[in-house]
């Protein structure tokens, strides 16, 4: 299990642990501050997708200090972690309100609004969490196409997840000042500057899922669709046997090719099953 399961989940999955969501955490001071200036100031993600940049192109030595310091700080603050759709269901089956977002990413890297982020709480109406969000909508949903915040009924928000799976989106969920969670954001490495800076620039500020994925060779057909989809290069093609792989050592156990595959060829393992990735986080 990762280090939050540890930490924070009494050594099971720490983001299925319902005192994780608690509003009891948003009254610690700093955690409310750090929530009010993550969605009222979006602007400062662009700092950070250009510190990034710059990074890419210091020298290796500096790049792996900052990296550590960087990492180690967002795993105090706001850290991800990829999780498949069951395990989302899962979460839905104890939360009691859903609210539907802007993607501050999508804002920030394509200038557009796009609803792939969601806001949960365990309190029926939201409790303090959106009431947060509600204080701070008009800075934070900005333009005249805006929709507001959206309510959305369990069954609402497992129906976009889907849709957005189909989209060849990977699920994940966020802390905001560890170990309070506030969020499901469905991300790409194109557009998510978290996902960017996981993969692209090889800083983590995700764990990888608690799960790997796996291709049963006798029901692939070799059409690729799973190789298309995958956020993470973990896919490959065998030309010799007209079959595609799984290279669990890059696999983030998404689920995601799983939904691409029309010949239901691809499984979830859980990591630890799995030698070659049972210590990668």
């Amino acid at each position: 299990m990762c280090e939050f399961c540890h930490k924070h989940g009494e050594g099971k999955k720490w983001y299925l642990r319902a005192g994780n969501y608690s509003d009891d955490l948003l009254s610690d001071v700093k955690r409310r501050r750090f929530i009010e200036e993550f969605l009222s100031e979006p602007e400062r993600l662009r700092a950070d997708l250009e510190n990034l940049e710059r990074l890419s192109r210091a020298p290796a030595i500096v790049r792996r200090a900052i990296i550590w310091a960087i990492t180690r700080r967002q795993k105090q603050v706001h850290y991800g972690q990829v999780v498949p759709i069951e395990d989302l269901e899962r979460i839905l089956g104890f939360v009691n309100s859903v609210v539907r977002l802007p993607c501050i990413c999508r804002k920030i890297t394509r200038g557009k609004e796009k609803r792939y982020c969601y806001g949960i709480s365990i309190s029926p109406d939201g409790g303090e969490m959106f009431r947060i969000a509600g204080s701070l909508e008009k800075s934070y949903l900005r333009g005249p196409d805006t929709k507001g915040l959206e309510t959305l009924c369990k069954e609402e928000a497992l129906k976009a997840f889907r849709e957005h799976e189909s989209e060849g989106l990977c699920h994940t969920v966020w802390t905001f000042r560890t170990p309070f969670i506030g969020g499901f954001c469905n991300c790409d490495r194109s557009d998510c500057i978290a996902m960017r800076a996981t993969v692209t620039h090889d800083m983590p500020v995700m764990f990888r899922a608690e799960y790997v994925a796996r291709i049963d060779p006798g029901n692939c057909t070799g059409c690729r669709q799973c190789m298309k989809v995958c956020q993470f290069g973990a896919v490959a093609y065998s030309a010799g046997e007209k079959k595609s792989v799984v290279d669990a050592r890059k696999c983030y156990g998404c689920g995601i090719c799983r939904a691409a595959c029309s010949r239901e060829a691809i499984s979830l393992l859980d990591r630890p099953a799995v030698p070659a990735a049972a210590g990668l986080w």
